[in-house]
């Protein structure tokens, strides 16, 4: 791994593999919807659509075009702590995609006119976002679970905020938080001697400084929110604090994870799908922050069948509260997790990702063999000590469906008094 800081102060991770043909090579920028307020909620993803809309140099349609005509992939995303710009081409392409991507982030023009088409844009995908309860709720219970602290808001934004936004409030928004500070460049791939000179030369002269955001640690309310919207299934989260991507205890919470609803093989799974048919999608997640996390069990079922749901959900959790997991469970999940993570550093774009958030969100970065040195050094008691602290929370509760008639006996501080 090549790690360099530019004259300016710009952070540059690259990862050579002689090997492929191809190179991943991404723009991250440390913000996202935590970074804003109820009035401009759903700015980083409006300016997410905007760099693809054309600047001086290129329309949008060239540079759909560009990247069409080298066989590449260019995309972004938004999330709540950064969005990212990138893109996947073959080696020989490099200088042009860079060229292509640095002149997006540079030079948007940002043009009124294909500003209030692209509000358009998304106005169709918040409906779509919220046509979609299975995706809806999940935005549910991160307000359940944070109130109205910035990780509450969803990234999309609203309606009414992106109707009133104008290119000005997106150029300000741009000179706070897109600075040399927040931004990293990250590359993996066949990267020739050269890839830094060509990044030197397109982001050297990146001069936009700023302070980097102080940012407020959310308290966890365990509230519960109901969504009422003429559905066939009623879609459930049930959510505890998890942690941060810097805590210690991080492996313990993935491998407790998976034995819960991380795979087919997970209690949640085997127990409410395959032995008593009461859903199709149920599974378990955990989503780190840079100061807090939050793991959350989501099953889709029939009104009918909530209650039982929930009830069996309780049991399962009850018994891991008690018991802990089996030493099985435990040995199966670090080799799955093993696997998992070999497996992904067969592409460039997730090695090219992982550098990115690597230093945008730690400031560090670890070998393959000191990752695995971490997961292998997992015990049952790393295991018993986080179960014991997550579970002595009441729940966050978010649903969507037609009625709440299934939630109103039940007990979020139901596993507290176990």
């Amino acid at each position: 791994m090549i790690h360099k800081t530019l004259p300016n102060g710009l952070r540059v991770v690259l990862e050579q593999i002689p090997t492929c043909r191809s190179v991943s090579f991404g723009i991250w920028v440390k913000t996202g919807s935590r970074n804003e307020n109820d009035r401009n909620n759903g700015i980083s993803h409006f300016i997410e659509h905007m760099l693809f809309k054309g600047t001086e140099r290129h329309t949008a349609q060239d540079i759909a075009e560009v990247f069409d005509g080298i066989g590449g992939n260019v995309n972004a995303f938004t999330s709540k702590e950064y969005t990212c710009y990138y893109v996947k081409v073959l080696d020989e392409h490099l200088p042009i995609a860079v060229d292509v991507l640095s002149d997006m982030f540079f030079h948007s023009q940002l043009d009124p006119t294909e500003l209030e088409k692209e509000k358009n844009v998304i106005f169709e995908e918040i409906s779509m976002y919220e046509d979609t309860p299975d995706d809806l709720v999940h935005d549910l219970i991160a307000k359940a679970s944070h109130g109205s602290h910035p990780l509450g808001l969803t990234i999309l934004g609203t309606q009414d905020n992106l109707a009133a936004m104008t290119p000005d409030d997106l150029r300000n928004y741009m000179n706070e938080h897109y600075t040399v500070e927040n931004t990293v460049i990250a590359a993996a791939g066949n990267l020739d001697d050269k890839a830094l000179e060509l990044i030197e030369k397109h982001f050297g002269r990146f001069a936009v400084h700023g302070r980097t955001d102080v940012e407020r640690e959310p308290d966890f309310l365990g509230d519960l929110l109901f969504h009422e919207k003429q559905t066939e299934q009623n879609h459930l989260c049930l959510t505890l604090p998890g942690l941060s991507v810097r805590e210690e205890t991080l492996y313990p919470m993935i491998l407790l994870n998976n034995a819960l609803g991380g795979g087919m093989s997970s209690r949640l799974f085997q127990e409410i799908r395959e032995k008593r048919g009461l859903a199709y999608s149920v599974y378990s997640y955990h989503t780190a922050h840079a100061d807090s996390g939050l793991f959350t069990i989501y099953a889709g079922t029939a009104p009918k069948q909530t209650e039982e749901v929930l009830k069996v959900t309780l049991e399962l959790l009850e018994a891991v509260k008690r018991n802990g997991l089996t030493v099985n469970e435990l040995k199966k999940g670090k080799e799955q997790l093993k696997g998992s993570l070999i497996l992904s550093l067969e592409s460039t774009g997730s090695r090219m990702n992982r550098l990115g958030k690597n230093e945008l969100m730690l400031g560090k970065h670890y070998t393959l063999d000191d990752m695995i040195r971490r997961i292998d050094g997992v015990t049952m008691e790393h295991i018993n000590s986080l179960i014991a602290s997550m579970f002595s929370n009441p729940f966050a509760v978010a649903m969507v469906g037609a009625s709440d008639e299934p939630l109103r006996g039940f007990r979020r501080d139901a596993l507290v008094s176990v």
